[in-house]
């Protein structure tokens, strides 16, 4: 039988304080397992092991892509980067997330395509900025599903931040529903060209380590259930990006869950 939310929680603080080596091993091993499974998610080619040594060690084994091994250590870089962060007072801001995309990225790069009758076209992915050109996912029925425009992109950031803003303030949602809350709306607007879903999966841990709420990985085996709960909810909400920017309590209720 599944034990609740709040049994949990009182559980995880019945264990505090840690004692340092604990705390310290915690730390390794949440770093391992979360870059790993959040990478692998992306399509990342490293294996466990590879990302343990290449993280504890700074050395490669076997062989890898370089590209994938320059991800993963930007990665690691990028969860400090928030679990710093998150022990200040300083409030979430645009400019930090998109410092963190500008970490994960590292720079910008060109994208090559091969079009439908062998026509070929290109486009930069910008690091630290929000997109300059359409997004979206075909979904499992084989529909296109839109992600904000560009142009809507700056106005529902700004939205989103202060709604954040407001919400940790009042208070009324607790930690796993804010961090939740925000991660969906997040990932509605897509605010960047490539690396939203791993930086939805960062502020997600950055709320709930700011609230001494335990983080969450989300393993790679269980991409599908996770893909399954934010369609739930874009269900609920309907197609309209500006409408999933704003998605209430209940709508995100599947993804919380």
């Amino acid at each position: 039988m599944k034990r609740g939310t709040s049994e949990l929680l009182a559980h995880w603080m019945e264990l505090k304080p840690l004692r340092d080596k604990a705390k310290d091993r915690l730390a390794r091993k949440f770093s391992i397992e979360f870059n790993y499974n959040s990478n692998h998610i992306e399509g990342n080619t490293l294996t466990y092991g590879q990302t343990e040594v290449l993280l504890l060690f700074g050395k490669v084994i076997g062989e890898a892509k370089m590209r994938d091994l320059e991800e993963m250590k930007a990665h690691n870089i990028g969860l400090r980067m928030i679990l710093d962060e998150a022990c200040t007072d300083r409030p979430l801001t645009e400019m930090f997330i998109r410092q963190v995309h500008q970490t994960l990225l590292r720079e910008d790069y060109v994208v090559h395509r091969t079009l439908p009758g062998g026509m070929s076209s290109s486009y930069t992915v910008h690091a630290g900025c929000y997109k300059t050109r359409p997004n979206s996912v075909i979904t499992l029925s084989g529909e296109r599903f839109e992600y904000a425009s560009p142009e809507e992109t700056p106005m529902l950031m700004t939205d989103l931040i202060q709604w954040y803003q407001t919400e940790e303030a009042k208070g009324e949602l607790n930690p796993l529903e804010l961090a939740a809350m925000f991660h969906y709306r997040y990932i509605r607007i897509h605010p960047f060209e490539d690396g939203n879903g791993r930086i939805a999966r960062l502020i997600m841990n950055y709320i709930l380590s700011r609230h001494q709420y335990p983080l969450i990985v989300v393993p790679t085996k269980s991409k599908q259930e996770y893909l399954s709960a934010l369609s739930a909810v874009d269900v609920a909400v309907g197609s309209l990006p500006v409408n999933g920017a704003r998605a209430n309590l209940q709508h995100v209720r599947p993804f919380i869950d």
